[in-house]
């Protein structure tokens, strides 16, 4: 089994980005899969090592990546020690992340013996999941997309019109408590601007009518931070989507950070395999 950590991916227009990978040393091609993160999340977050194991035991190729500006930096990819890089955060950084990472793989030698470039599936947890689903609406070598916990529309979280909107453009920041760091996170207004900017690209609706490759939506019954409702929303938008709901499951599946155990939750497993089923059946 090959586990390669914190690989950096250099460009000189953008930030680095820092990504592991998990597969079989079978010289077999396998299928991608490529995980992203949701908000204030990163690659090495709680049990998200164990699920990429799982997808490797199965013979898919695993790819998890950290935002270039989620906060974490090279030397530190763990946590938020680079706070004005995620005040800097915005959509289209996102996007432009998962597309240098897809073609990265793809122009790999290193691992053009061990990907199948015909089967790519792109999986995103909560905020990572809107970028997923306008990602495979956009690029037409996907061919599977998956959303765990994720969200259906960017546009209402911006609260605009809310005196705390309006603080925001007034002052140019807001922060966010991170509740386990105690970070106090800043929010530029530049990630407003650039959402508004981009707004008809950035609508997960239309980006999800537009998808014609299979679509899986796994939900927690129990989650608070992104409403089951928005799973539902996703799943009535789409042509080719399936949906799940864990009954009892909040929005990380039972799993936690730091995630101490050698075993993944059974929530968070089964989100795992209902997955893996998912794609080997398409």
């Amino acid at each position: 089994m090959a586990e390669i950590y914190n690989q950096i991916l250099k460009s000189t227009v953008s930030r680095s980005i820092i990504y592991d990978v998990f597969f079989k040393k079978n010289s077999i091609k396998k299928p991608l899969v490529i995980f992203c993160h949701g908000y204030k999340g990163f690659k090495d977050w709680g049990a998200w090592e164990l699920v990429a194991k799982e997808f490797s035991k199965n013979n898919y190729f695993f790819l998890k990546f950290n935002f270039s500006h989620n906060g974490g930096t090279m030397e530190n990819p763990i946590d938020f020690p680079d706070l004005e890089a995620f005040g800097n955060n915005n959509f289209s950084h996102e996007l432009s992340d998962i597309n240098r990472v897809l073609n990265h793989i793809k122009k790999s030698e290193e691992f053009e013996s061990d990907v199948d470039l015909k089967n790519i599936s792109l999986i995103g947890h909560s905020r990572g999941a809107g970028s997923v689903l306008i990602k495979a609406s956009e690029d037409f070598t996907v061919s599977k997309v998956i959303s765990w916990a994720g969200v259906s529309d960017f546009k209402v979280r911006f609260n605009e019109g809310s005196n705390e909107f309006d603080n925001w453009k007034k002052k140019g920041v807001m922060y966010v408590e991170n509740a386990r760091t105690k970070q106090l996170m800043p929010h530029y207004f530049q990630f407003f601007q650039d959402f508004k900017k981009n707004e008809e690209r950035f609508n997960i609706k239309s980006a999800v009518e537009k998808l014609k490759i299979p679509f899986l939506i796994i939900h927690g019954s129990k989650d608070t931070s992104v409403l089951p409702k928005e799973g539902e929303n996703l799943f009535s938008w789409s042509k080719f989507g399936e949906i799940q709901i864990i009954e009892g499951s909040d929005h990380v599946f039972k799993s936690k950070h730091p995630w101490q155990s050698k075993k993944l939750p059974e929530d968070l497993k089964k989100v795992v395999y209902l997955t893996i089923n998912f794609l080997k059946k398409n």
